[in-house]
Formats: structure tokens, sequence, C-alpha cells
């Protein structure tokens, strides 16, 4: 079962904080690398954030870093990303990613989610 299945996502004030969580399956997260995507309405969608498969290593775009930290239970086969100091600007629709590679510290997923919409807005 190709499992990847986001939550979490909703409205929060500039300055706040949300946490994000994606459940795989056996197939999309045991041993494989798990990341995080975002699209804004007419933009492309972007690399956030990207986990090694035993938690080790983690890679973030500029845009993030210091406010976003991704992290995996691979107990619960969930990766979660907690987000603080949020700004109008990190409004989208969040994709939870699963196993692929990281290249150059970009994550190239082979299965994704469907998204959690995150609004920041007063």
């Amino acid at each position: 079962q190709e499992k990847v299945v986001e939550s979490g996502g909703g409205l929060v004030q500039p300055g706040g904080s949300l946490k994000l969580s994606c459940e795989g399956s056996e197939r999309t997260f045991r041993n494989n690398v798990m990341g995080w995507f975002r699209q804004s309405p007419g933009k492309e969608r972007e690399f956030v954030a990207t986990i090694s498969m035993t938690g080790t290593t983690s890679y973030y775009a500029d845009s993030v870093k210091g406010r976003f930290t991704i992290s995996r239970d691979n107990a619960k086969s969930t990766v979660y990303l907690q987000m603080n100091s949020l700004k109008p600007e990190d409004t989208a629709v969040y994709y939870c990613a699963a196993d692929g590679y990281i290249n150059n510290g970009i994550h190239y997923p082979r299965y994704w989610g469907n998204g959690t919409l995150v609004t920041v807005s007063s």
C-alpha cells in the first residue's frame, strides 16, 4: 500500500506555530527518505525540508531555516514538520513526500501525499 497522508494544517496568525504530521505505510516510509514540499497560489511546488531514514541528517530550504524543524518517528511511520514564527508568505498547501533520494540537499521523492493547507493570516 502506497500511503502518504498529511494532517495538521489550518489557520494560524503571523508569528504563530503549527505542527504537520505525515503517516506513511510500510512501502512509503520504512527505510526511506521523507520530506516536505509546499505550493503557494500561482507558484510552483518548492522544496521545504527533508530527513534521512535514520533521522540523523536533515536539509532545509533557506526560506525556512531556523524556523521549521523536520523530525520522524520510525516506530509510528510518521514524519513531522514543526513550523514556528510563521509568516504570511508561508501560506501554501504542504505536501509530504516519501522515498526517492537526496541530491545536493534537495529531495527527489517517489511518492506524494494529497497535501494539507496552511494559512497564515491575522
